[in-house]
């Protein structure tokens, strides 16, 4: 679905004097009180979506900052459903990805109490965010889908359709940090930078610091 996608409110009205249309309109809003950071009623933009989609509950809804393929955050307001997982623009109301939780193989996170984890995507791409409530998104997923939660200091995961990152956890005088220690292309990818004579292979080091509050 592209972000400019119209919605169309007429399917919502409902019949005078239906009492059963107007139970079923009421149940949603209640049930998207859920582990609401965000007050998911306060973005029109953001209610449209989640009828036009058919979602019903909404299991958890927050900011979090999402990392980039090249390593840059971004702050996203995260909502994961009874179908599905949302990325939306916070200074638009605006998606910019929406991930079917039937595609979600498993969640990663560090043996360390910090703020960050993995969501696999094989499908598609992963998606790297912090959290300060990272326990319990990783409830809302388990509530949702149930899929598999893995833990470790150091992973691998698929930063973009085509790029892999090695990433490994670690505590310092008290401080998280993500080392991105190793980034290699896919193997399509590396076949034609190959037949252009170019390098594919090459080490990066970069640690994260996250802002305050999300400490």
């Amino acid at each position: 679905m592209s972000e400019g996608d119209q919605i169309d409110d007429s399917k919502n009205e409902d019949a005078p004097g239906d009492e059963s249309s107007q139970v079923q309109q009421e149940e949603p809003e209640e049930k998207i009180r859920k582990r609401d950071y965000i007050d998911i009623r306060s973005h029109p933009n953001v209610m449209k979506l989640l009828y036009k989609q058919g979602d019903q509950i909404v299991l958890f809804a927050d900011k979090v900052l999402k990392f980039t393929g090249s390593g840059k955050m971004k702050y996203r307001y995260l909502m994961i459903t009874d179908f599905a997982v949302y990325l939306i623009d916070p200074a638009t109301d605006s998606l910019r990805r929406r991930i079917a939780l039937a595609a979600v193989e498993k969640i990663c996170v560090s043996e360390l109490t910090d703020n960050f984890l993995i969501v696999i995507i094989p499908t598609e791409y992963d998606l790297l965010i912090a959290s300060a409530r990272k326990n319990e998104i990783i409830t809302a997923f388990v509530e949702a889908y149930e899929p598999e939660v893995v833990s470790s200091n150091r992973f691998e995961y698929n930063a973009s359709s085509d790029l892999v990152k090695q990433i490994e956890f670690e505590q310092i005088e008290g401080m998280w940090r993500i080392l991105f220690s190793s980034i290699f292309f896919k193997e399509k990818i590396v076949e034609r930078l190959c037949r252009k004579g170019s390098s594919y292979k090459f080490k990066q080091t970069a640690r994260v610091k996250l802002p305050p509050y999300m400490l």
